[in-house]
């Protein structure tokens, strides 16, 4: 009987395992294939190389002063990038504890963590994600549509995967750590750790300490939930939380958690950064729309205009944020600690006050017209209300926040009594420029850009009053024939006007019938001798002086302009008077001086403009004329109540009912002007005595000086003004006693 064969035991083993190793190795392949089509894009986009290198995000214009501080931004989003070197060393530490403590070692994958996540969900049992920095950083830069189905998020996940793989290749940790850092969004208009950290703390990421390093590192996990400003305990027990793990992965010691634990979080410093806070905000509305416009004329390398709300720009300004300071410092001490309070007090229970007018129809008028300059009407207009029903709404109690010299008042107001009350508050200007670059170093448009938009500065056109009479006796000195001290019979004069008829202006002071230098006319703000300049010169000729030092406004060619009946600008003004400062020669006032992409290339640099308005010597001329309205003039004040006993030339303005109150001060290094008034010139002190410029704007301008002077860094001189050379030129204008007669208090400034 035959003998049955048994099966050959190892080869039917042998199949089995080969046919494991297949299975197993058609899914390895079809892993392999799967991410191969992944990373090709057949599921999805992917990001190309080149957007690997230059990932795009939102980037915020920052604008920059001279002295390196940031000013304000222009966003979309409020970020700017920052490199791992402007890091505090404590960030990078706390970010890595708490959200990938083996960052260092993985390639962006932590299989671990994996793991970790799978076992949890098939064991209901998940602690803490699989994500790492990178994967966080990918998903950041290149982020998920909403509403994904399953199947679309988990081949989006791979996608991650793979851009994170990518981005490890592509970049160091310290890059990977800056740029997730650049990325996220800490909450309360914050976006990437620059802006957070100013947001927060006031501070620069550098200096950032070891426990608001924590607190940052654990806000951007859920910075509703962890915001410090919010929920103060969430926050200060997520920043612990992040101070353990830095004490389990040996950053710091349990000594140093034990004792930073306890400290309280400090939100002293906390401001959220928008276009209505922060430094120079009237200064950063003009620049917007300056850059606007310059955006129309300049294009990125792919042809399309720059955006300054998402292309990173970096605006280099003239603007020094410590003179600004001092500036805008200036402005809220004198406006709201005296002038304000003493503005109330004379109108407190005057009928129709603030309103200097009679005729309540007139008030009326000018009621209606605020309202429909107001953003309110405008949307009321555009959802269909007719007049009528406008005003009704106008006339109905709302919530609302209004301005007050204390801080910010929240009540119930109809919008035309809101209206009534803002007219109350009395507006100041202010505009320092660098008399020999142009280069404007404060810029002050208004008493609060929160509440009162209009800007004082550059909007603005107001009536000058006597500011305007250096350039008439700019022509003067510029003809020859006179000098500072050259005398005129101190009487009236009268001008034929061109329908035949004359005029003769009105004055006052001392010396009438007399004869009085013109430096001490000058001083004096003299009328009559106005008049008689006017009359030798013709106004065309006058204005043909205000042209070559800058002004552009309308200016009617009447005889009055000699009083500075005309409307100008406050930029104009003092662009005009540094030219005395300037040796003759008018610069143009300068914002910028270079603007920056967001890698650092240069777009543009800006240089001055400037023309020959005058010769040397009769800028001189002039400073030495202006000398006297401060040595023995209406600009004494700075003298004997403000102790400012430097060289300086000045020149105060008062017009027509004491509207605009204004002073102009010269030194050898800085040119400011200072305007004050309401916003209806209707609205004004009923005493000249109070009104007129050297009471309003002259102390504005003695209070930022003398921040100017006390702070050494800037390097201000208190020196005299250089003499030109002219070795055939007499340049001494002592002019004797008769100069330093002082009337300046019992002089009104007033035309």
């Amino acid at each position: 009987m035959e003998k049955k064969k048994k099966p050959a035991q190892g080869n039917d083993g042998s199949k089995a395992v080969k046919t494991l190793w297949t299975i197993f190795g058609i899914g390895i392949a079809l892993v392999i294939l799967f991410f191969f089509c992944v990373s090709k894009g057949l599921f999805g986009t992917m990001p190309t190389f080149e957007e690997l290198e230059n990932p795009q995000t939102n980037l915020a214009t920052q604008i920059i002063s001279c002295d390196g501080k940031v000013l304000g931004s222009y966003y979309v989003e409020n970020r700017s990038n920052v490199y791992y070197s402007d890091l505090s060393p404590y960030l990078p530490q706390a970010l890595i504890s708490i959200e990938d403590e083996r960052f260092e070692q993985h390639s962006g994958i932590d299989s671990k963590s994996l793991f970790r996540v799978a076992f949890g969900v098939l064991t209901g049992n998940k602690k803490g994600g699989g994500s790492t920095l990178t994967q966080q950083l990918a998903k950041n830069l290149f982020p998920r549509d909403e509403n994904l189905s399953t199947v679309r998020l988990v081949i989006r996940k791979f996608q991650e995967w793979i851009t994170a793989t990518k981005l490890e290749y592509n970049y160091s940790k310290e890059e990977i750590i800056a740029m997730y850092l650049n990325t996220v969004a800490f909450g309360h208009n914050a976006y990437g750790i620059r802006s957070a950290a100013k947001t927060f703390f006031d501070k620069d990421p550098k200096h950032l300490n070891l426990e608001e390093s924590a607190l940052m590192a654990g806000v951007v996990n859920a910075p509703t939930r962890f915001s410090p400003v919010r929920n103060p305990e969430n926050a200060t027990n997520r920043r612990n939380l992040v101070l353990k793990s830095m004490v389990k992965n040996g950053y710091i010691t349990q000594e140093v958690y034990d004792s930073v634990s306890q400290i309280p979080i400090d939100m002293s410093h906390f401001g959220v950064m928008d276009h209505n806070s922060g430094s120079a905000t009237y200064f950063r509305e003009y620049l917007r729309k300056e850059l606007n416009e310059w955006t129309k004329t300049h294009t990125r390398a792919d042809g399309r205009p720059y955006n300054i709300y998402t292309d990173g720009l970096k605006i280099y300004t003239t603007i020094d944020s410590r003179m600004q300071r001092y500036a805008e410092e200036a402005v809220k001490e004198f406006m709201g600690g005296e002038l304000q309070p003493l503005f109330f007090k004379h109108w407190k229970g005057q009928k129709n006050a603030p309103f200097s007018l009679k005729d309540k129809d007139k008030i009326d008028e000018l009621m209606l017209a605020s309202m429909k300059r107001s953003d309110r009407y405008r949307e009321l207009k555009k959802e269909g209300l007719c007049e009528d029903s406008i005003v009704a709404e106008f006339n109905k109690p709302v919530k609302m926040t209004l301005f007050s010299w204390n801080g910010p008042i929240d009540t119930v107001m109809s919008p035309m009594d809101s209206i009534r009350y803002c007219k109350w508050f009395l507006q100041s200007s202010l505009i320092s420029i660098e008399s020999h670059t142009g280069h404007v170093k404060a810029y002050v448009g208004g008493i609060d850009f929160r509440f009162f938009k209009y800007d004082h500065v550059t909007q603005a056109q107001r009536q000058v009053g006597s500011t305007f009479k250096p350039f008439l006796y700019a022509l003067a000195m510029q003809e020859g024939e006179y000098t500072p001290c050259t005398k005129i019979p101190n009487i009236p004069y009268n001008i034929q006007l061109e329908n035949g008829t004359f005029w003769s202006p009105k004055n006052a002071g001392k010396h009438v019938n007399e004869e009085i230098t013109l430096k001490y006319a000058l001083a004096m703000s003299n009328n009559w001798i106005s008049a008689y300049l006017m009359n030798r010169f013709g106004p065309q000729a006058v204005i043909s002086m205000a042209r070559r030092m800058g002004v552009e406004s309308p200016i009617d060619p009447v005889p009055a302009i000699c009083l500075g009946v005309c409307d100008l600008k406050l930029i104009e003004m003092v662009g005009a008077m540094s030219t005395f400062a300037n040796q003759g020669v008018y610069i143009k006032p300068m914002f910028i001086t270079k603007i920056e992409d967001k890698n650092g290339n240069v777009i543009q640099r800006f240089s001055p403009e400037e023309n020959e308005a005058m010769s040397e010597v009769t800028a001189y001329k002039m400073i030495e004329l202006m000398k006297g309205v401060v040595q023995s003039g209406t600009g004494g004040r700075l003298r004997f109540a403000y102790n400012l006993n430097n060289p300086i030339a000045g020149k105060t303005g008062t017009t027509q009912n004491n509207s605009d109150g204004w002073f102009m001060g010269i030194t050898p290094d800085l040119t400011t002007g200072v305007w004050v008034g309401a916003e209806d010139r209707s609205i004004h002190f009923r005493s000249t005595a109070l009104g007129q410029g050297s009471h309003t704007a002259l102390p504005i301008w003695a209070l930022y000086m003398k921040k100017v002077y006390a702070d050494p860094t800037l390097n201000v001189s208190k020196g005299d003004f250089p003499r030109p050379t002219a070795p055939d030129v007499d340049l001494n204008f002592d002019c004797g006693k008769e100069e330093r007669d002082y009337d300046a208090l019992e002089y009104i400034d007033v035309f």
